[in-house]
């Protein structure tokens, strides 16, 4: 009886980096699943119509036109029939994130592919660690997946339990987009509270949402982490002016106590995998650093 994997297109980084965790090397990947390294050089069956390099505000005026154009992804069907897997994840969370649901569905069928279609939709540190048992099981690695679920569980009960011994709770604002200003949520607030913070401008599991830059003014937070999607740390402080020109923004709180972070949002705060944890232990040496030590990898800088 033979004990190999299926054959499995991960077409998100998060889920991408779940399957390498487990030991499976995917057959085919999208643009974007660079961690660990060998993802990027996998073949590629998701191209983005638009330019991750552009400003701020040029992707979001692009992510609009390619909405109402077809749609921010496009699948290479041609390599995707080629790697013929045997499983595909896929996300239905955010149709700006990743390819969607519908679309790779719509390529399987066209193809004539025999394979089984995977949607994660995670809102929660739950749903993520759901996802790795759902992932492990269609693998057909569920132990492993076990083990490294119960791995990351104590890492978070860790973070959890040594929060709670502080009494300083920091009102705290995470901003996931530049231009226009977008509040993160999800899991975000969720590890803000985790990490011994307040977040009081989303709930646990409410969608990123566009906001005013009078309500974050009106909210002045003890603490401001700017992570926009897809960004990395250098192209974060390249996009900088987007908030640091506007009106009120040296009278906030967080910037006049030197409290303002940028945090890797490419790779830590918007992808719903393993890496969330590592999100959380640099969430909680931002909120107190007195309390918790930097993690190894420190994916975040003073802002700008």
């Amino acid at each position: 009886m033979s004990h190999e994997p299926p054959r499995v297109a991960s077409l998100l980084p998060s889920a991408t980096e779940i399957v390498y965790a487990l030991g499976v090397t995917p057959v085919a990947t999208s643009h974007e699943c660079d961690h660990p390294p060998d993802a990027a050089d996998r073949p590629t069956v998701v191209h983005s119509r638009v330019d991750a390099d552009a400003t701020s505000g040029e992707i979001d005026a692009q992510v609009r036109a390619a909405e109402a154009d077809g749609g921010v992804y496009a699948i290479d069907r041609e390599t995707l029939g080629d790697v013929d897997p045997d499983l595909v994840i896929v996300q239905g969370i955010c149709e700006v994130c990743a390819v969607d649901t519908v679309l790779v569905e719509d390529a399987v069928a066209d193809l004539g592919l025999d394979c089984d279609v995977l949607t994660t939709d995670p809102h929660s540190l739950a749903d993520v660690l759901d996802d790795i048992r759902r992932i492990g099981a269609a693998l057909g690695r569920p132990e492993r997946a076990a083990d490294l679920v119960a791995s990351l569980q104590a890492r978070i009960d860790v973070v959890a339990d040594r929060a709670e011994t502080t009494a300083e709770t920091p009102d705290v604002a995470v901003l996931d987009w530049l231009d226009p200003v977008m509040v993160a949520g999800h899991w975000v607030p969720e590890l803000v509270d985790l990490a011994g913070g307040r977040y009081g401008l989303a709930d646990p599991g409410d969608a990123s949402t566009p906001r005013e830059w009078s309500a974050i003014r009106e909210y002045d937070p003890d603490v401001l982490l700017v992570g926009p999607c897809g960004f990395d740390l250098d192209q974060t402080a390249a996009n900088a002016a987007d908030l640091t020109g506007r009106d009120g923004w040296q009278d906030l709180r967080a910037v006049r106590t030197g409290r303002t972070h940028a945090v890797d949002g490419h790779h830590l705060l918007n992808r719903p995998g393993p890496r969330l944890v590592e999100t959380l232990e640099v969430l909680a040496a931002l909120l107190h650093p007195g309390l918790f030590d930097a993690p190894e990898r420190w994916q975040a800088r003073p802002f700008p």
